[in-house]
This record gives C-alpha cells, sequence and structure tokens, in this order.
C-alpha cells in the first residue's frame, strides 16, 4: 500500500470514527432526554389525576347539595299544597253552612238605627257585645265574602310557598 492509500485510509477511518462516536453521541443524549421526557409525563399525569379527583369531588358535593335543595324543595311543595288543600276544605265546609243557613254572617252596626245612639270606639271586655245591634247579611252576599277570603287564604298561601322557594334556593 502506498502512503497515500494509508493517509486516504486513515482519513476515512477517522471519519467513520468520527460519525460513529457522533451517533454515539446522539443516542446517549436521546436517551437522557427520553427519560427526562418520561419523569415529566409520569408528573404530568399524577397531577391531572389529582386534578381530577378533585374535580370529582367538588362535583360530587355540588351534586349532594342540589339533591338536599330538590328534597326539601319536594318537602315545603307538599306541606304548601296540603295547606292549600285545608283552605280550600274549610271554605268550602263554611259556604255549604252558609248555604244551607247552618251558619250566618252579620255585622255590627256603627249606629243604633232604633235608639240614634252610636257604638263606643273602643272595645270592650274580649267576648261577645250584647247589647249591640247586628245586621244579618244576605247568603248570596255571604258567598260572595268568603269567596274574597278564600282568594285571600290561597293567595297568602301561595305567598308563603314563594318565600320558602326564595329562602331555599338563596342558601
Amino acid at each position: 500500500m502506498t502512503p497515500l492509500q494509508k493517509v486516504a485510509g486513515l482519513a476515512v477511518l477517522t471519519l467513520v470514527l468520527m460519525v460513529g462516536a457522533a451517533g454515539v453521541t446522539w443516542q446517549v443524549q436521546d436517551w437522557r432526554m427520553g427519560k427526562k421526557l418520561a419523569e415529566q409525563a409520569g408528573l404530568h399525569k399524577d397531577d391531572l389525576s389529582r386534578i381530577t379527583l378533585a374535580a370529582a369531588a367538588q362535583a360530587r358535593t355540588e351534586q349532594n347539595k342540589r339533591l338536599a335543595t330538590e328534597q326539601q324543595l319536594a318537602t315545603q311543595d307538599q306541606q304548601h299544597t296540603k295547606e292549600l288543600s285545608d283552605a280550600q276544605r274549610t271554605q268550602a265546609a263554611l259556604r255549604d253552612r252558609l248555604a244551607t243557613a247552618d251558619v250566618r254572617l252579620s255585622v255590627l252596626l256603627a249606629e243604633d238605627p232604633a235608639g240614634g245612639c252610636n257604638v263606643p270606639s273602643t272595645s270592650g271586655a274580649v267576648g261577645v257585645v250584647h247589647a249591640a245591634r247586628r245586621a244579618q247579611l244576605d247568603p248570596a252576599h255571604a258567598q260572595r265574602i268568603i269567596a274574597i277570603t278564600d282568594a285571600g287564604d290561597q293567595g297568602l298561601i301561595a305567598l308563603r310557598a314563594c318565600q320558602a322557594y326564595v329562602k331555599t334556593i338563596a342558601k
């Protein structure tokens, strides 16, 4: 072999060794970075797992609160429905008693038409006013008055139901 061939072979060998060393260096670097990326991926996975568990716990808490509120609203609705039906039943019984003349509505007269004397404006002892004159209402008028009080009772019950609903929701 000629010296020129030896130098050329040596140059080629040096070049091959340099390329091989660079390849090994890249491989080692790839292994190091791969290991770091795997560690970061594991940490990221752990963080996501903790976040997911916290979100699920919060969602369960909110769902339990919503269910408790719904149950409380259902109980209140049943209570107000019962109050309304009781008031309607009471009003119906009073209307029936008025229709059969079992009971009559009367009003206290402010003036005594026979004697011309006024009824005192201050109330006396608790009980029935003995000397005051009363006028009985026509049954048709009494029925209308009962209908008005029935509507008022229903309105008050509905108002209490709305107030209870708002208090429950505002919690």
